[in-house]
Parts: C-alpha cells; sequence; structure tokens
C-alpha cells in the first residue's frame, strides 16, 4: 500500500490529526520568521490577529467587468454572496507559519509518486514548478500528515478563518490588492467551458480555441506579486482546500473559528484560473466534495496546532425536512375510481419569493425530478439560478405532502458552494430507498460533470453522504430523466451525451457504474424497456425525415439503431417524459406545435402544448393523446422558466418546459413541468376532451359597427 492511499483511508476514517514526534535528526527548526523545510517548502510567520470575515459590501465597476465577462451577469460585487453574511469579527489567537507558495507537482510526489502520472491531465500543470492539483480533500490531508511525521511538526490545513485571515493580509477590501485585482493575476479570468467539445466548437469565440495557451493557463506558483505579509497566488491560481466543511456563518464575535461539526462539501478558498473575476474575492467561498478532484484545486499547508475551539453544531434541517410522517398510510392504494377519468392542476409548485438571491434564485428555476415517497408525499426537485451555466446554481425541493391540495414552499435541497449542481434525478426502488443522482461541476457549466448518488431511507428527512459513482468530471454525464430498474435487475439512469444520450448501468445495486458507450439519437432522452428486454428511447435533436427520432438497443446501451417515430419532434426548452404505467402502456409527455385530436362529439380540433400519449404497442405507435388542460376558460397562467406566461385553453396549453413524471400507489400519473404539476388517471388520458361550443359568426348589415 502506498503512503497516499494509507493516509487516505486514515482519513476516510476521520483520522486527521498532527504527529509531533519526528524520527531523529529529522525535527525543522522554525524559531525565525522564516524557515523552509526539508522539502524545499518556505514558510512565513503570520502573527495573531483580529479582522472582519465576509463581504466588505463595496461595489466594483460592475458595467466594465460584465463588459470583459469578468463578472457573472445578474451578479455584482454590491452585496456578495449570500454564504458571506453575517459579516463578522474573528479574533485568531495564535501564531502560525504559513507556506509562501501552494504545494508544487514535485513536493507532492514525494508523498505520492504515482501522482505524476496526472501531470498535464488536459493539458495542466505539467512542470515541477506549477501547483499540483488533482488532488482530494483527502490527499491534501494525507501530504499535511506525511510532513508531520517526517518533520515532528504540527503540518494541516488551514481554517477558513486562518485563510482569509492570510489572504486579506490586513485589508478589507475585496482582494488584498485593494478594490480591483491588477491584470497580472488574471488566468483565463471568464466562465470557463473546457474542455467541453460541444461548447469549444459553438459558443467559445475560437481565439480561446485556437490558443492554447489562454485555455489552459501556467500555474507555476510565485510569478504574481506577494501579498503585503509575503503570501503568493492567494488569488486566481488554485482553489485551495481548507479543514473546514461547509456551512452558513454565524453572527457575532468568534476566536479561532473551525465551523461546523460536519457537512457534505469541504470548503476551498482563493479562486482559480478559469473563473469570473467576482469568485476570486477574499470572502468568497467555495467547495465540494472531500473526494472531488479536477484540474481548479490544490493545497497550501501551515504550521500549528489546531485550534480547540469546539466546532459549531449542525445547522437545522431545512423546511422540506421537517414533521415528515414516517407511517404509510392504510389508503396509500385507494385513489380516484379507476373507471372515471380524474385531472387535477395545474398546480404551482415551484414557490419563490420575488427577488430571491440565493441560496433559492427568483430567477431561473428549471430541470425537475419527482418520486413518489414510500409515505404517500410527492417530493420534487429543481435547479435554482441566476443562469444556467452559472457558479450558482443550487437545488432546491417542495412537499406535497400525503392529502394536502398545495405544494409547500421551496426550500434549499443540495448545493456544492460555487459549483453547478446540473440535472438531478429522483428515482423510489419500490421498497424503501429514495435515490438522489445529480451533476456536480468542476466548476461553472455543466461542460464538465461528475455524477453523484444519495440515498434516503426515511422519505427524504435524512440523507446519506453523496458518493461520487462518476468521478471523472467529463461530458457523458449530465443526469437525465428517468431512472428504472430493468427485469433483470440493473439499475438504469439516462445521461446527455455530448450530441445525443447514453445510458448509465450498475449490476450491482449502486455500487458501481459504467457507461455501455453507445450512443442513442437525441439529448434529453426517455428510455424504457420493452417487454423483450430490448430498451428504447425518445429524444429531442437529431431528428428523422421530420419526426422525434426512437433509438432501439438490444445490448444494454453498447449499440442503438436509430429510426422515425410517429411522434413530433421537440426543441429548445423542451423535455419529454417517458415511462411504463402500472397498468402496461408506454406513457409518453411531450410538446406539439400543432396536432390534431377528436373530441367527446367526434369533432376534430387543432390543438398545441404539452400532451400526453399512450402506446400499447411497444412504442411503434402512439394512438391515444390527449392535450394537458383542464379544458376551461381561456386564461394565462405562469411555466417558469423558459416557458413564462402561457395561456391555457380547450386548444392550448404548456408551449415549453423540463417534464419529469411519476405514478403514485393509487395509480394517479403526477407529470411536472418546469414550474406545474398535473395529477390524472390513466381514464383521463384515454377520454377524448369534451365538446366545446363553438360560436358562429353573426351576420352583420354592412356598415354595421
Amino acid at each position: 500500500m502506498n503512503r497516499a492511499l494509507a493516509f487516505r483511508l486514515a482519513g476516510l476514517l476521520g483520522v486527521y490529526s498532527c504527529i509531533l514526534s519526528a524520527p531523529s535528526g529529522l525535527a525543522v527548526d522554525i524559531t525565525q520568521r522564516t524557515f523552509t523545510n526539508s522539502v524545499g517548502m518556505k514558510f512565513v510567520r503570520i502573527e495573531p490577529g483580529s479582522f472582519m470575515m465576509g463581504f466588505e459590501g463595496k461595489r466594483l465597476d460592475e458595467g466594465l467587468l460584465q463588459t470583459k465577462g469578468e463578472l457573472p451577469r445578474g451578479t455584482s460585487f454590491a452585496g456578495g454572496d449570500y454564504d458571506e453574511r453575517p459579516r463578522h469579527k474573528v479574533e485568531i489567537t495564535k501564531a502560525l507559519y504559513v507556506s509562501l507558495y501552494e504545494v508544487t507537482n514535485s513536493q507532492y510526489e514525494l508523498f505520492d509518486p504515482h501522482h505524476r502520472m496526472l501531470r498535464g491531465k488536459l493539458g495542466f500543470s505539467q512542470r515541477d514548478d506549477e501547483a499540483v492539483v488533482f488532488v482530494s480533500w483527502y490527499d491534501a490531508a494525507g501530504f499535511c500528515e506525511w510532513l508531520s511525521e517526517k518533520e515532528g511538526l504540527c503540518y494541516r490545513l488551514p481554517t477558513e478563518a486562518e485563510w482569509e485571515y492570510c489572504c486579506r493580509a490586513g485589508t478589507q477590501t475585496a482582494f488584498s490588492t485593494g478594490d480591483d485585482l491588477p491584470k497580472v493575476f488574471h488566468k483565463n479570468v471568464r466562465r470557463s467551458w473546457y474542455p467541453d467539445p460541444r461548447v469549444t466548437e459553438k459558443i467559445i469565440d475560437p481565439k480561446w480555441v485556437d490558443r492554447k495557451e489562454k485555455t489552459v493557463p501556467s500555474l507555476t506558483v510565485g510569478r504574481t506579486p506577494p501579498n503585503s505579509w509575503g503570501l503568493y497566488d492567494m488569488h486566481g491560481n488554485v482553489e485551495e482546500w481548507t479543514s473546514n466543511w461547509y456551512a452558513p456563518y454565524e453572527a457575532g464575535r468568534q476566536r479561532d473559528p473551525v465551523g461546523r461539526i460536519e457537512g457534505d462539501f469541504r470548503v476551498t478558498r482563493g479562486g482559480s484560473h478559469s473563473t469570473e473575476l467576482y469568485y476570486l474575492r477574499c470572502a468568497n467561498r467555495m467547495g465540494t466534495l472531500p473526494d472531488d478532484k479536477s484540474w481548479y484545486i490544490g493545497f497550501r499547508p501551515v504550521v500549528g496546532e489546531m485550534p480547540d475551539t469546539r466546532p459549531l453544531p449542525n445547522v437545522p434541517p431545512a423546511p422540506y425536512r421537517r414533521n415528515v410522517k414516517q407511517q404509510i398510510p392504510s389508503d396509500l392504494a385507494e385513489g380516484p375510481a379507476p373507471n372515471k377519468p380524474y385531472f387535477k392542476g395545474p398546480r404551482r409548485y415551484v414557490k419563490i419569493p420575488a427577488n430571491s438571491n440565493g441560496p433559492l434564485f427568483s430567477n431561473h428555476n428549471h430541470d425537475p425530478a419527482i418520486v413518489a415517497c414510500p409515505n404517500g408525499d410527492l417530493l420534487s426537485v429543481w435547479y435554482t439560478c441566476v443562469e444556467e451555466d452559472g457558479r450558482e446554481l443550487a437545488l432546491a425541493a417542495s412537499r406535497l405532502r400525503y392529502g394536502a391540495q398545495e405544494w409547500e414552499a421551496a426550500s434549499p435541497f443540495w448545493d456544492a458552494p460555487d459549483r453547478n449542481d446540473h440535472c438531478p434525478g429522483l428515482w423510489f426502488d419500490g421498497t424503501d430507498t429514495i435515490y438522489h443522482f445529480n451533476g456536480l461541476s468542476a466548476a461553472a457549466t455543466w461542460g464538465s460533470l461528475a455524477v453523484i448518488l444519495r440515498k434516503s431511507k426515511d422519505n427524504g428527512v435524512t440523507w446519506s453522504r453523496a458518493r461520487l459513482i462518476v468521478p471523472e468530471h467529463g461530458f457523458r454525464q449530465m443526469v437525465g430523466e428517468p431512472v428504472f430498474r430493468t427485469r433483470d435487475g440493473a439499475t438504469v439512469f439516462g445521461a446527455d451525451a455530448v450530441y445525443g444520450s447514453t445510458i448509465w448501468v450498475s449490476c450491482d445495486n449502486g455500487l458501481t457504474w459504467t457507461d455501455p458507450g453507445g450512443t442513442l439519437n437525441g439529448i434529453h432522452a426517455g428510455i424504457v424497456q420493452l417487454k423483450d428486454g430490448r430498451l428504447m428511447a425518445l429524444g429531442r435533436g437529431m431528428n428523422i425525415d421530420g419526426m422525434m427520432p426512437k433509438s432501439i438497443s438490444c445490448d444494454m446501451g453498447k449499440s442503438w439503431q436509430a429510426s422515425a417515430s410517429t411522434l413530433p419532434p421537440i426543441s429548445s426548452g423542451q423535455r419529454l417524459a417517458l415511462m411504463r404505467l402500472k397498468e402496461g402502456p408506454l406513457f409518453l409527455a411531450s410538446f406539439t406545435e400543432q396536432m390534431m385530436l377528436t373530441d367527446a362529439s367526434g369533432h376534430k380540433r387543432r390543438v398545441s402544448g404539452l400532451f400526453g400519449a399512450l402506446s400499447f404497442d411497444q412504442g411503434r405507435s402512439w394512438p391515444v393523446r390527449r392535450l394537458f388542460t383542464d379544458d376551461g376558460p381561456r386564461r394565462k397562467l405562469d411555466g417558469g422558466a423558459w416557458t413564462d406566461e402561457f395561456v391555457m385553453s380547450y386548444k392550448s396549453a404548456e408551449p415549453k418546459g423540463y417534464l419529469s413524471v411519476c405514478q403514485t400507489a393509487n395509480g394517479v400519473i403526477n407529470l411536472i413541468s418546469s414550474a406545474q404539476h398535473y395529477a390524472f388517471n390513466l381514464k383521463w388520458l384515454k377520454t377524448p376532451p369534451p365538446a366545446v361550443a363553438v360560436q358562429k359568426p353573426t351576420n352583420r348589415k354592412a356598415g354595421s359597427k
């Protein structure tokens, strides 16, 4: 077992302490203001002091920065991020030694020689003197433990408060350089999609593709001026791991704070190359799973005893997790009479106050997932953001409790700080467990997603720690709907794969996952297993003969054969939903610009918008189609992201939206769009819409008004 793996296992067991008994002759003298240790790392003594932690509230030149693409659209430095408040006074009571530079490749590889194989991955950090990247929190902590054992000093990662104290170096401005960061610090300061080929080819200005040095900057340490305390690269070289779990701040004066007792994410600080200027500020907080590795994150050790401050308790649970009944209702399987049409809705499930700017955002709420909980509740999640490709994108949730008529107000669900948490998926395994799948970006955008999995056995009240089931950040893992189990027990979820879609398959109950390698036609695909064991998928784009593409796989996703379906294609702002109903037929929800439907009187009417369809022949034809409307009077409704206001009537429904569907134990089908919820049964789908009396034009005399 190599050293890195040994220390990583220790980290997984919760071992992160300083070993102070040095081997004879290897102790390092640190009586001076600066010292150089046995592996050539230089340290400077930082004296105790106090500072105001959090955002100062001063504004930079927002218009100028937006013009240069250096500030996220829809943001400013006026108030900082919500998680930088409340601003509070912090006292650092003990001196510590801080590395002048981030750990380099040559230094780290004395601890973990195998890391040399990662040099130059995606083009980053090839030379000895560049900051080491592709290191997890456990790797960084393990390096500190190794140095502690080697030298008899207490090497460790800094606390979040210590890091900001050292970064500010006595300043209270946005950066240690003042309220602007000089150009010498700028390393590809922009929202980077690299290395996603979809966007590299279509969105990024060609000059950023042709000139590789702009996309893959040098990470050599010490090339920019130090702050006034002698520390280099505190802004925008690589992010730096800290010891803290990420959680909200608390108000009031604090001495040597160490953060919360536990959490989901370890905090990183300082921002990195290929990141907008906004996220390089002293106060900005980032973070990710401690297992995560990317080309954005490295670390910088300190020397000094870990503060013995008691950690803060965990934050109270979000509203959707409170007072959830765990017993299964005795009438759970009872519902609308199956021989009578049932339809209810639309009911809005996205409820966020206007002008919300974190952790929930009123700007853009989209891409939902819905699951029926064992206790009869419905749980929906979706992403909430200012912009879909921004670092601020997080997950929100709402619950419709069993027997309730209205969805609860939204509450935070899951958010890796300043990582784009794109594309959620929810699934109930039919026994006792709800699964949550999600993308985890290396930074902004959905161009470099890893995939996480969490589980809940108490109806979404508590969740297991997120586990990276697809740890490599890439572009064949934008999680989609649906998630399902095959007849032979495999678990499957769909995912976008550059210009089409793929599936991810687990044959060991979610422990390991593989991409079979095939690519089906269309993104955002709906996927089902047919009765003969084959997989069928319907997707958006890559249309055939002007119709929605249908793809069939006979080998569990290793290859796909595409053909034209009998369904109209969909386009931007639209995602279909596909599932097999408990009663047997396949159900599809999709969109049409125009379609002829027959009402109960036998008359045909031209309709548009969101419709449902049924197939009784394994997807070859879809003879039953019905518009998703309550057939009431013409009125305007809010459809949410990409849809906004739309008109619902007997002939028009939502024109756009991303869809997700589940069926409850009582047979009711629950379909959500980007903001609205529709509940109905199979009988309603099969029943033609009622006839509508059409007013004949009144005969008028010439010249009459």
